[in-house]
């Protein structure tokens, strides 16, 4: 049996505010590891990267806390490298959704094919500093891995020739179309990418997973959810508030990433924008998210 090795990335740097940081924590002591082992599934706790924490970055509006937020993707490309090498599993804790970027850096680095990316999200992260005023790279990090014009060059160019993914190797899957900018509208045009709608993920999990892993290269598979795809009242657990009574229930992206999982060549599953603060009220909410990476892990590496 493939070993699952867990590593954490408590880091808010690359986001809007603090508390993403505290992800990994939380996961931990809502029984993830526990729950993993239960499951029969090989486990190795591999840790967690330095604790980052957002703060204003007033020297650098538009890409703030590039460089810390660029120093922790390197050591987590770093650190998953040699997992991938030995042949396990990584499940990735975030953090913010750049996670995704050393998740495939490290990939490419070890895999002989072309890596491919299931990006579930209800945003395309393909923002540039020159294209929102919010300086947040959590929406910025697939336009930085695609060497979007107007990127940061040091995290462009963080891992190596650029681009690091060329439009092919990534596939979303519940993109909610009314939030994304035109910026996002004319590069999703312009280069031919893939995109299924949160409308579509919602409808038939099943077939809206199908769509978007028919697009992806045949090689080894990261699977990536930002859990701001979820409706909020449905699963409480994002950073960003705004998505309620809109977007998928944590069920059907369970059943989507679980055909995913199904194909028997994903390496990796990263999460990211998990605020746990967010879910204080639900007490559930935590526990279910977990058993839902265990139903997901589980069904990739058994």
């Amino acid at each position: 049996m493939t070993r699952i090795s867990i590593v954490g990335v408590p880091s808010s740097a690359a986001s809007y505010a603090a508390g993403q940081d505290l992800a990994p924590a939380a996961l931990r002591s809502a029984g993830l590891v526990e729950a993993l082992t239960a499951s029969g599934l090989d486990v190795h706790d591999d840790g967690d990267l330095p604790h980052q924490v957002w703060s204003p970055d007033r020297s650098n509006p538009l890409a703030q806390n590039v460089g810390p937020a660029t120093e922790s993707l390197q050591q987590l490309a770093g650190r998953l490298e040699p997992l991938f090498t030995r042949g396990d599993f990584a499940l990735v804790l975030g953090g913010n959704c750049t996670i995704a970027l050393a998740v495939m850096a490290a990939l490419r680095r070890v895999d002989n094919g072309t890596p491919g990316l299931l990006y579930v999200d209800r945003h395309c992260d393909l923002n540039t500093p020159e294209t929102t005023a919010d300086g947040t790279l959590d929406w910025m990090g697939l336009a930085h891995a695609l060497a979007l014009p107007g990127c940061v060059d040091a995290l462009t160019d963080a891992f190596g020739p650029r681009p690091l993914l060329e439009p092919h190797q990534v596939a979303w899957l519940g993109v909610e179309p009314l939030v994304t900018t035109p910026w996002e509208r004319e590069q999703v045009e312009r280069l031919g990418l893939s995109v299924t709608t949160s409308e579509a993920l919602t409808a038939d999990p099943a077939g809206a997973a199908i769509t978007a892993l028919s697009q992806l290269p045949a090689g080894a598979l990261a699977l990536h959810i930002d859990v701001d795809v979820l409706d909020f009242i449905d699963s409480p657990l994002a950073e960003n508030t705004d998505c309620r009574n809109t977007g998928p229930t944590l069920d059907q992206v369970v059943e989507a990433l679980t055909l995913a999982a199904r194909e028997r060549r994903p390496r990796a599953l990263s999460i990211g924008e998990l605020n746990p603060t967010r879910c204080a009220g639900d007490p559930e909410a935590l526990p279910r998210f977990v058993a839902s990476i265990v139903r997901v892990v589980g069904t990739a590496l058994n």
